[in-house]
């Protein structure tokens, strides 16, 4: 019977997105029976996949470093310059604005890989270091200003409602999880890396060029970060240089309620967009409630908090422990209380 728990819980995180998925979504279903006078319509839907067109994004990129075991800090920044770019060079040609924002994290993303394998700097301080320089630049750019955005037509036809839930950026969002999943499904370098992740020196070992995998992968993490924030400064029609760690405490979230461990060696695209789908739906099932400003706070971190224990590498081995520990008491194991203490000598 143990056996058969340890293996179920080494193979939940494979499905365990999907079902925290679903029992979410069925509650918010059933939000207007649990409160009346709260309602539940299809603008509440498109709502949650705008936050995946956006912050879903941002999140896939950050997901994607977790995998192979390092952390991508600088992805609040990346979105937050991507959409400067995107809002000041692509008034006349939105797409030549949306390259140059990727083009520029491409950049970013290589200089941050380079760092990290060539110089053997842990990425979380790189990047750290990336999401303070890159903010900076976000506000010499902008002349720490708002920057409206000249063509607002791009963003009407963005968000232009498609089958009253859908639209053009919900669209391109979906098609890029479902792209990045299915080449992790179809080629090898979803398993190279999760190998990168789970053991670095035995996927070396077994012939895996790691330094050009990391490399890749943060190169990936940015372009997918400042193209998410191209897309939310079409959309929103303007961009603005804003100090706030939001996307990346959302992004980070969303990815370990995807099924991604900060140890890296597990995960998926698709758990991700999964992890994405749950926190946005928390996000807006609050509001409906009219719930209190703290609780928007407090109901994703206790979410978070129970998958996180879920996943503990020794919660089985504490309570394993613990029930040995209880039966070894002499009270506990069903020792005749009548017995007769040996007589002394």
């Amino acid at each position: 019977m143990s056996s058969l728990l340890v293996t179920l819980r080494h193979r939940s995180h494979l499905v365990r997105p999907f079902v925290l998925l679903g029992v979410l979504f069925v509650v918010f279903l059933l939000l207007p029976i649990l409160h009346p006078g709260s309602t539940v319509g299809t603008v509440n839907f498109k709502t949650v996949l705008e936050i995946l067109a956006s912050l879903g994004l941002v999140t896939l990129a950050l997901g994607l470093t977790m995998i192979a075991g390092e952390f991508d800090l600088s992805v609040s920044s990346t979105f937050l310059l991507g959409g400067m770019l995107a809002v000041q060079t692509g008034t006349h040609s939105p797409v030549g604005g949306a390259l140059v924002a990727v083009g520029v994290g491409l950049v970013v993303g290589i200089a941050q890989g380079l760092l990290i394998t060539k110089l053997k700097i842990n990425s979380m301080a790189v990047t750290l270091g990336g999401f303070i320089a890159l903010l900076g630049l976000v506000f010499v750019i902008s002349g720490s200003n708002s920057v409206r955005y000249g063509n607002a037509a791009v963003g009407d036809r963005l968000d232009q409602p498609i089958l009253g839930i859908f639209s053009v950026r919900i669209f391109i969002a979906i098609a890029i999880f479902v792209v990045i999943a299915a080449i992790f499904m179809a080629t090898t370098l979803g398993r190279d890396l999760r190998a990168a992740g789970s053991d670095r020196k035995a996927s070396r070992v077994a012939g895996v060029r790691v330094p050009l995998l990391i490399v890749g992968v943060f190169a990936l993490s940015a372009m997918l970060a400042s193209f998410a924030g191209a897309l939310q400064g079409y959309s929103l029609g303007f961009a603005a240089p804003d100090q706030s760690v939001a996307p990346l405490i959302f992004a980070t979230t969303a990815t370990l309620l995807g099924g991604v461990p900060l140890s890296g060696g597990r995960g998926n695209p698709l758990g991700i967009a999964a992890g994405v789908l749950s926190l946005a739906l928390v996000t807006e099932a609050i509001p409906i409630l009219h719930s209190a400003e703290y609780v928007n706070s407090l109901v994703p971190a206790l979410l978070l908090l129970i998958v996180v224990l879920v996943d503990a590498p020794y919660v089985l081995r504490w309570w394993k422990v613990l029930k040995a520990r209880r039966g070894s008491r002499p009270g506990l194991r069903g020792a005749d209380p009548g017995a007769a203490a040996p007589a002394a000598d």
